[in-house]
């Protein structure tokens, strides 16, 4: 049996924490962001210096995400059969984000509809006749805040679709021939590739109404994901091949530092999610610098695991999928109906959302059926 990879869990739930931590800092930005509430004042007035955050980590957390789930796509395909996988990834991912949202993930709907509402100053739901009975009316509601609370969970929407092409595709190559390929990779190969990360962006939807938010043209950036969960799952899932990155792991972070800052330096002000910035070189290249200074820089220092990473190997998926409710509720009733100062709201936002999915998480989990529909458990066992 294969070893487990610590380097890999605690890669993946620290990217967990960095995303909600993102969505803090995302949730009050100025900078045009489609999703937030805004911020404090207008930019360029109110220069709210604390969105560099947004630049720092959303060129590249999510696309490490569906790279390391390509990895470890490889290792389950290695163990389980195709009908083995699909099954349990239709469990885990595609249940949560369909039923799970008419179960529980309408709350979130619910803010994200007053937030929307607030952003384009007007009822979303004037139009529905005034003759339509009151509980018309509200079953309408319950399924537009169902649909609104996709929020977050396009992630595993996105993933579930994936996983399905990848035993498609594990068919073409039954021989494994292209996968023992990949695993050949050196290290100019292994930086080259970037080069599809570039042409993935590409491929994004570009705004054809300047009065139209760009994050709903490009919600799931469906070539732009794919493409790194293929490389993790033909290139990065070789032993051989993370022994390459752990070796660059340095060079690789130090030069993602340097790109960091350029690109914040020339793109600061701008909206970060526009295609137009999101498929810039610059952009693209720093992403997949700091996606293999990771990768590298995690299996070269953090290959171990303790009682407290072990826990947050098995919550962090959970934490994910619940934690945006707290965001958009707390974040909202905060901006809307307290005097509290901006750091005050920062700072009780993000102990909210590093303490509160946690707890929902521990007793959604042990509801029989609930834990189904919005956690993907089957069954309490004694692992979870």
């Amino acid at each position: 049996m294969m070893e487990r990879k610590h380097w890999m869990d605690n890669l993946r739930w620290v990217t967990v924490l960095l995303v909600l931590f993102y969505h803090v800092i995302y949730f009050y930005n100025n900078k045009g962001v489609f999703g937030g509430i805004g911020g404090f004042g207008e930019y360029p007035e109110c220069k709210q210096y604390q969105d560099i955050v947004m630049y720092i980590l959303y060129p590249w957390f999510m696309m490490l995400l569906f790279l390391v789930a390509g990895i470890s796509s490889r290792y389950a395909l290695d163990k389980q059969t195709p009908k083995q996988f699909v099954k349990s990834r239709t469990l885990k991912l595609l249940v949560p984000a369909t039923i799970g949202l008419f179960v529980f993930q309408w709350m979130t709907g619910y803010f994200n509809t007053q937030v929307a509402a607030l952003a384009q100053g007007t009822d979303l739901f004037a139009d529905i006749p005034d003759e339509v009975p009151n509980g018309i009316k509200n079953i309408i509601k319950y399924f537009a805040y169902s649909l609104s609370g996709i929020g977050p969970l396009w992630f595993i929407q996105d993933l579930w679709v994936f996983s399905l092409l990848i035993v498609l595709i594990k068919k073409l190559d039954k021989n494994d021939r292209f996968w023992r390929w990949c695993g050949k990779a050196n290290i100019p190969v292994i930086i080259l590739l970037g080069v599809l990360v570039w042409l993935g962006s590409q491929a994004l939807i570009m705004n054809p109404r300047d009065d139209s938010p760009d994050g709903l043209y490009n919600l799931y950036k469906p070539l732009t994901y794919f493409v790194p969960f293929l490389m993790g799952y033909f290139v990065f899932s070789h032993d051989e091949v993370q022994d390459r990155v752990e070796k660059m792991h340095l060079p690789m972070l130090i030069c993602a530092v340097v790109a960091c800052v350029a690109l914040c330096w020339t793109g600061w002000g701008q909206n970060n999610t526009t295609p137009q910035f999101l498929s810039g070189w610059l952009n693209c290249l720093y992403a997949w610098l700091m996606i293999l200074a990771m990768l590298g820089c995690f299996k070269a220092w953090f290959n171990k695991t303790n009682r407290f990473a072990t826990y947050m190997t098995k919550s962090s998926f959970g934490v994910y999928v619940l934690h945006y409710l707290v965001i958009g509720s707390l974040g909202y009733m905060m901006k809307m109906y307290t005097s509290l100062a901006p750091w005050m709201q920062y700072v009780i936002l993000f102990a909210a959302v590093m303490t509160i999915p946690f707890a929902l998480y521990e007793i959604i989990k042990r509801i029989p059926f609930i834990r189904w529909c919005v956690l993907g458990i089957k069954k309490k066992s004694r692992t979870q």
